[in-house]
């Protein structure tokens, strides 16, 4: 290469260079402009204005494998809208698996959870409520909790292990259609009602029914507004393509197949509901 060549070379490397330098000296740094996720979720706290007055309410959720991870979001979704501390709760803080693989990494221990709380809350999943409802140390955390909760509250399944600790007995309630009957082992007024209260205890249907059952819990701590508030946040305004959803709504002989199907799991809950019942 010439000298004459090599030293063009060398003018444009060095017109090249600083054309980037003065480039990136007109682009911000990617990594130090961009906001986390966290930092704007707590600049988004800050600017919103509080919409409910009192201090945040504080809600006991348990969490425990082979729980239907739906039955808690949902209610989980609405009542961190209206600003309520929510505990997870479970007998260790290793994470849980959920119905549908994920993993929910508990906040607390039966130990470690406040004791006064404004709700406790028990969502389903029947392998894992069956499980709960065997396990004498999530029944005896949900007695003592419930002594001095305000609301004791389910969705699904989870009703079947409130009633195990004897927290339904003498009290209507409702539970997913394929074991809401079992109830009646156990001291309480089953109920095919979507959501159902009675006193301080509110318990919902099976799965999508949490989300009715926490606007209506909702509604009970902060008002309807409140409710109406996190309903139009989630824009809960069902239009369901299928009208299939509860067995009032099909036929004598698919209910016979869909009960004939749940039948050996069921039957286990059933067991575990006689169990229960010598206990309480």
């Amino acid at each position: 290469m010439s000298e004459q060549s090599s030293h063009h070379q060398t003018v444009n490397l060095t017109r090249r260079s600083l054309a980037a330098l003065t480039l990136a000296s007109l682009i911000p740094d990617v990594a130090m402009s961009t906001p986390s996720a966290a930092i704007l979720a707590n600049e988004h706290h800050q600017h919103m204005k509080p919409m409910f007055a009192g201090p945040p309410l504080k809600v006991a959720m348990l969490v425990y494998p082979q729980m239907v991870l739906l039955d808690l979001v949902g209610p989980q979704t609405i009542l961190k809208i209206i600003g309520c501390d929510i505990h997870l709760v479970w007998v260790d803080r290793n994470p849980v698996e959920t119905d549908v693989g994920l993993q929910i990494t508990p906040t607390d221990t039966t130990g470690t959870c406040p004791q006064d709380l404004d709700v406790l809350f028990v969502p389903g999943g029947l392998m894992g409520s069956i499980a709960c409802m065997n396990n004498q140390i999530i029944v005896d955390f949900l007695i003592n909790r419930a002594a001095t909760s305000k609301y004791v509250t389910s969705v699904c399944t989870g009703s079947l292990v409130l009633a195990a600790a004897g927290l339904l007995k003498g009290y209507r309630a409702t539970s997913h259609w394929g074991v809401v009957d079992i109830l009646s082992v156990m001291g309480a007024t089953p109920s095919h009602e979507r959501v159902v209260r009675d006193r301080n205890r509110i318990t919902g249907a099976g799965v999508t029914a949490g989300l009715d059952f926490g606007l209506t819990l909702t509604a009970e701590l902060r008002g309807k507004a409140a409710a109406e508030h996190a309903q139009l946040i989630i824009q809960y305004a069902p239009q369901p393509p299928f009208h299939h959803g509860d067995p009032s709504e099909i036929s004598d002989a698919q209910m016979e197949s869909e009960r004939a199907r749940r039948k050996w799991m069921d039957g286990k809950a059933l067991e575990a509901a006689k169990l229960a019942a010598e206990r309480i």
